[in-house]
């Protein structure tokens, strides 16, 4: 059979039917699962209060549970105890199960309760791991380096810049500050080092920028008036539908960085930007800013630019410095070894 193109959008169209609906099947289990711990929960939870039973009945029913349902796993006394406290922590403000804490597994369900201190922090990375198909691992880091702290942080302009709609999105996408432990540097890293140390861990590194970047270049050359310029690190954002300009600087954040930034901009809307894409955004990541002098930076700017900044590695603190062992003993130690 000749597979012609009309075949062929068929066929595409009918696989992502396919997808979209084992997507919303799993949705649905993973959903139906949800309310039945939750309904789990509170009877535990209703009957340990007209009963003063105590935990004892947890590992009675996790018993007689597995006895009845031999296949189905879940009911051991450590998930039914993992319930209660998940069923305790929402129903304060809740009745039933809310629909985000819902569409996600239970195994990011029992983290994220675990990890957060309250109901509008653990329903922030609840949503977040659906917008961005968090895995468990994914959720985990972000939660330890306080995503919910940090997004929507930096200092911008861009709702001077921008159309409503697009900088709302913008000032959402950027964060502060950003934690790039994964590069094994110390804070004394040069600019260059740190540029390099991204491109060679550019998965990781846009996992931590968040969705929708897309890895374009660094040193990306731009030629105005025949004199050559390179831009530290370039993206574009599937989502903002716009280039995205990073300069990376190791020091404290300058005034004179934001007007630079505001050249590279003009730079990249004038020779890469298309009719369908919006206005480039630029983002200066250093390792420290004035927050007031660096919202006079941009006050009079008229292109759209963040200011963040990003963390190397967290330094140990003084009591735990003398305890560890020199890089000289543990040499010494694996030669006598």
């Amino acid at each position: 059979m000749q597979l012609d193109n009309t075949y062929k959008t068929w066929l595409k169209s009918l696989k992502q039917k396919i997808q979209t609906s084992q997507l919303r099947v799993a949705i649905s289990v993973n959903s139906q699962l949800m309310e039945l711990y939750w309904y789990l929960a509170k009877s535990i939870v209703i009957k340990q209060q007209e009963t003063n039973w105590g935990d004892a009945v947890l590992e009675q029913l996790a018993l007689d549970l597995a006895l009845s349902f031999p296949n189905i796993k879940g009911f051991s006394r450590r998930n039914l105890y993992a319930m209660r406290q998940w069923y305790l922590f929402y129903s304060v403000q809740n009745e039933f199960v809310p629909q985000a804490v819902a569409q996600i597994p239970w195994g990011h369900n029992r983290l994220i309760i675990s990890k957060t201190k309250d109901l509008e922090e653990a329903m922030f990375y609840s949503v977040e791991t659906i917008l961005n198909g968090w895995s468990r691992e994914q959720l985990e880091i972000n939660i330890k380096n306080k995503y919910y702290l940090s997004k929507g942080k930096s200092v911008t302009n861009f709702l001077e810049t921008l159309p409503e709609l697009q900088s709302q999105l913008a000032i959402e996408t950027l964060k502060n500050p950003y934690n790039f432990d994964f590069l094994g540097l110390n804070e004394n890293a040069l600019e260059r080092e740190i540029e390099n140390a991204m491109v060679n861990n550019i998965t990781k590194f846009l996992i931590e920028l968040g969705k929708g970047f897309a890895f374009v270049g660094k040193q990306f050359q731009v030629v105005v008036s025949e004199n050559e310029y390179f831009i530290d690190l370039l993206f574009y954002h599937l989502h903002l539908r716009c280039f995205v300009v990073v300069e990376l600087k190791s020091g404290k954040f300058k005034p004179e960085y934001a007007g630079k930034l505001n050249f590279y901009l003009s730079a990249i809307d004038s020779q890469l930007r298309h009719e369908q894409d919006n206005p480039s955004i630029g983002l200066v990541l250093c390792k420290d800013k004035d927050k007031i002098e660096a919202e006079y930076s941009l006050r009079d700017i008229q292109k759209p630019i963040g200011i963040s900044e990003y963390v190397l590695t967290q330094a140990l603190p003084e009591n735990f410095r003398s305890q560890l062992p020199s890089i000289e003993q543990i040499e010494n130690q694996l030669e006598t070894e």
